[in-house]
């Protein structure tokens, strides 16, 4: 697999585009700026474009992000970028750790070191992980597909390819969202490979087989059904947008910078543990470097398309299909919906369940230091002999590539 370093530049010509851009805005009317009811704050958003033209610094946060250890590898046709950060410790376990929508893979900043070198914060260099960070196709600096066909299922297979390219045979899957998705897919396709599973989040699209010969749906989980068939009714308009036309939406936000900063921001809030103000989970830089990272890379249009994919091959399961591998949950109390362990056991095999203190659907931006320390000991059981010798022998390959 051909892999080379790579570092982020956006050309001077883009930024100044993106400041005339935010110089010239027609701003909608609202029947209450400060409210949120009808979407996206008016204040807000003069507030966040006003950081955007006049105080935010594009190129302190490309020098920060730079500092991850970033690559490009060539995969099916497709350049992938992602982050590979060797673990320090006596025998790091391979992770690979996928993003989900609208994030990227700014949103595993604070939580690579934690998992990387548990040691530097306090924790036991037993715990410490290759962590490998990609960003999904079509998004950051990944290549987008030309073609259809290109949902979580088939991502999975070219995670598969990229830890192969690095030298991990056996490695563990994590991620929320989409990439809750895509990792679910890898335990399930490829489970003589997955060490193990953790999700923060259990795909939406999840289904387990009901009917003749399965167990009857209990109260709790069809109270869960309930409540998420109220959400999708009051807060999944989006989705369905995204998972049917993408094309129509992507013509606004490709072309307007605040379209495309109000349509993620309304997210940011509505789905993080902020009690209804967004800077309580998120600063203002951290906000505009993601939605910059759409913004100079054009993906929007790619991003939503991946709704659509997703879509047309949900995480539905027939009778007798189970994802094999150990899953861990770590349950954020401010998540979309969750479903009851019940209602996840008919198709994964839980061996950990933890509910947490605090916290929402970007977990790894939010509360990184409680993820990373439920990622550490649900993977510590599974750390045996034969497969920490096994990793170990891989790893001195991974070592080698970039």
């Amino acid at each position: 697999m051909d892999i080379t370093p790579f570092k982020i530049h956006v050309e001077d010509e883009r930024l100044d585009d993106l400041r005339r851009r935010l110089r010239n805005v027609r701003w909608p009317v609202a029947l209450d700026a400060d409210a949120w009811d009808d979407g996206t704050s008016l204040a807000f958003m003069r507030r966040l474009i006003d950081h955007w033209r006049d105080r935010f610094d594009w190129r302190a946060q490309e020098g920060r992000l730079n500092k991850l250890p970033q690559y490009l590898a060539r995969i099916d046709d497709l350049s992938i970028h992602f982050i590979h950060q060797p673990g320090v410790g006596p025998a790091p376990l391979p992770l690979i750790v996928t993003h989900g929508w609208p994030g990227s893979f700014i949103e595993m900043e604070r939580i690579v070191p934690l998992l990387a070198d548990p040691a530097a914060v306090g924790g036991d260099p037993e715990d410490a992980f290759h962590v490998v960070v990609p960003s999904l196709p079509g998004y950051g600096f990944s290549e987008a597909p030309d073609r259809p066909g290109v949902g979580a299922h088939r991502i999975a297979g070219l995670w598969l390819k990229l830890m192969e390219g690095l030298g991990y045979t056996n490695f563990g899957a994590q991620g929320g969202d989409i990439g809750a998705g895509v990792s679910t897919w890898l335990a399930h396709r490829f489970p003589e490979r997955i060490v193990g599973l953790h999700l923060n989040y259990i795909p939406g699209s999840y289904r387990p087989p009901l009917g003749d010969g399965q167990a009857a749906v209990t109260a709790e989980e069809q109270s869960f059904l309930a409540e998420a068939a109220a959400w999708a009714a009051t807060e999944g308009a989006y989705a369905h947008l995204q998972g049917t036309k993408p094309q129509t939406l992507a013509f606004s936000l490709a072309d307007s910078p605040i379209a495309l900063a109000a349509w993620i921001v309304e997210k940011l809030r509505a789905w993080s543990d902020c009690d209804g103000d967004v800077e309580r989970a998120f600063t203002l830089d951290a906000i505009l470097t993601n939605i910059s990272l759409y913004w100079f890379n054009g993906t929007v249009g790619s991003s939503l398309r991946l709704y659509k994919e997703n879509r047309l091959h949900p995480l539905h399961f027939k009778a007798g299909e189970l994802v094999a591998p150990p899953l861990g949950v770590a349950l954020f109390p401010c998540e979309l919906p969750m479903p009851p362990r019940s209602w996840v056991e008919r198709c994964y095999n839980v061996v950990r369940w933890t509910p947490m203190p605090e916290g929402g659907h970007f977990a790894a931006m939010e509360q990184p230091d409680r993820l990373a320390r439920d990622i550490r000991e649900f993977f510590r059981p599974l750390r045996n002999l034969e497969a920490s010798e096994a990793r170990s022998s891989a790893a001195s390959v991974g070592r080698a590539a970039p």
